[in-house]
């Protein structure tokens, strides 16, 4: 992933070698890195709190979906906008908009009062992460040019994907330690504190270089594309509730529909002479669409496949919050492990996704079979060794993947191409909590019944998830063979 921020902050312009050194880099540098955290810990560290929530708040099944994918989905519809407005109105004065906004939406989750107040608040977050995210990577380049760029993405590159993965034992401890009596609330009042760092540090250290706003905001095709994503996803959830009725499959079709009326406009809208927000000549090379669809299969399951696992330890094994993040610790460690092996191979290029898959595939295995002999006996010893094994493999995936999908892609195509990626990484997400979050509630026993059957439904539940989730690997497996060898070098 570091190799493709890189990228992404180099896209307009070459770094210079001899460039003077930026005071307070180091400071900046840190600035950055926790307003990424935050965004990365807000995308993953609700899964965990998602029973308590429920039984505090109250609401629907789909009410916990909708909490785990607003976010995703809709960060999904705005990163395509949130980089063009750092262009035309420059970087820093769009992260520090975008913090300030982050920050509220964050007191708002914090402070919720009903199921629908805290999916608010995960939406309105979701689109000021949006706006600060993008800015980032451009930053960095700013404060490090030349060389020293190197130096940066070490620390930041290693950084981002370690919290990528401790959201959910992050929410464990924080409930756990119930400050101030807040319980899961603190999640999202951590952010102030990590907040106002970034807000301090920021206003010290980092550049305000003015924007350019020659080609103009594609306003249409910003709500083109957001139309098509919601169209796909707002079915997947409450169709199960409302016994899939006509008008989820209706929503499913003009979802397609949309798609095309959207790649129709990007390609007028080049044609007259404006900016497009997505460059289509991308999707023309094979390489490039083939990493599209890899994403989001991938990321779709291992979203879906987390979420179901969890769900099973508090819903039907009634575990704790803390229990559960526990439990699930072995994952984040194999994925450190497989994410240093990662790192040390770049030379494997495409073969190290397609060994960290195999990997992944043995643990989901060992996963079912632990299901099968363990039954409502099930602990969190018997899930140690096939989580820590997929977290390895998944660990393997993660450094190599996106600089590989980007192999064949050209200096001056790789803004957008980036953007894109991104943008189709968190729809993948969302799809993956919809999607394998729909089949694990409707396989899941009514919990007005015995605390026996409860189990055994949560048991076949995240049972059928992970099955579901081996052949959605075994499906990104062969679509590997389709990304380019080697992964792209930066320039």
């Amino acid at each position: 992933m570091t190799a493709l921020a890189n990228e992404k902050a180099t896209a307009d312009e070459k770094a210079v070698v001899d460039a003077p050194t930026v005071p307070r880099r180091w400071l900046g540098l840190f600035a950055i890195l926790t307003a990424t955290l935050m965004n990365l810990l807000d995308a993953s560290i609700v899964n965990v709190a998602l029973p308590v929530i429920r039984t505090d708040l109250g609401g629907s099944y789909a009410t916990l979906q909708w909490i785990a994918a607003s976010y995703t989905l809709v960060l999904a519809m705005g990163l395509l906008t949130g980089g063009r407005l750092g262009d035309m109105y420059g970087r820093y004065r769009m992260l520090m908009y975008g913090l300030a906004g982050f920050l509220a939406a964050s007191v708002l989750c914090g402070i919720a009062w009903s199921p629908g107040s805290l999916v608010t608040g995960r939406v309105l977050q979701a689109l000021f992460a949006a706006l600060m995210v993008p800015q980032c990577f451009g930053l960095i380049r700013d404060l490090f040019p030349g060389e020293e760029q190197a130096k940066a993405w070490g620390v930041f590159g290693p950084s981002i994907g370690l919290a990528s993965i401790l959201g959910p034992v992050m929410a464990g401890l924080l409930i756990k330690a119930d400050l101030f009596g807040s319980g899961w609330r603190m999640i999202f009042l951590i952010n102030l504190v990590l907040g106002a760092f970034t807000l301090v540090a920021g206003r010290r250290s980092l550049p305000r270089a003015g924007g350019d706003r020659t080609g103009g905001l594609d306003l249409v095709g910003t709500g083109l594309a957001g139309l098509a994503m919601a169209l796909l996803v707002y079915p997947l959830i409450q169709g199960r509730e409302h016994g899939w009725p006509a008008w989820t499959f209706l929503m499913l079709a003009a979802s397609v529909v949309v798609f095309v009326v959207f790649a129709w406009q990007q390609v007028h809208r080049k044609a007259a002479g404006a900016a497009p927000l997505i460059e289509l000549s991308v999707f023309a090379r094979r390489s490039y669409t083939s990493g599209v669809l890899f994403v989001i299969v991938f990321l779709g399951a291992l979203m879906g496949f987390s979420l179901a696992v969890g769900l099973m330890l508090q819903l039907g094994l009634h575990y704790s919050p803390i229990g559960a993040s526990l439990a699930m610790a072995p994952w984040a460690i194999g994925a450190f492990a497989g994410s240093a092996v990662g790192a040390m191979a770049p030379q494997l290029g495409r073969k190290s996704l397609h060994i960290g898959l195999t990997i992944m595939a043995v643990g989901t295995v060992g996963l079912l079979l632990v299901f099968d002999t363990s039954g409502i006996g099930l602990g969190s010893w018997n899930l140690l060794v096939p989580l820590l094994i997929c977290g390895i493999g998944m660990g393997m995936i993660f450094v190599p993947m996106y600089d590989i999908i980007m192999g064949e892609i050209q200096d001056h195509e790789v803004g957008t191409a980036a953007g894109a990626l991104e943008s189709f990484q968190q729809l993948g997400a969302a799809l993956g909590v919809a999607a394998l979050g729909t089949v694990f509630f409707d396989r899941f026993t009514d919990p007005a019944r015995d605390l026996t059957a409860l189990k055994q439904g949560a048991l076949a539940a995240a049972e059928q998830v992970t099955l579901i989730s081996l052949g959605l690997f075994a499906l990104a497996f062969l679509v590997g063979f389709l990304l380019p060898r080697k992964a792209r070098q930066s320039h």
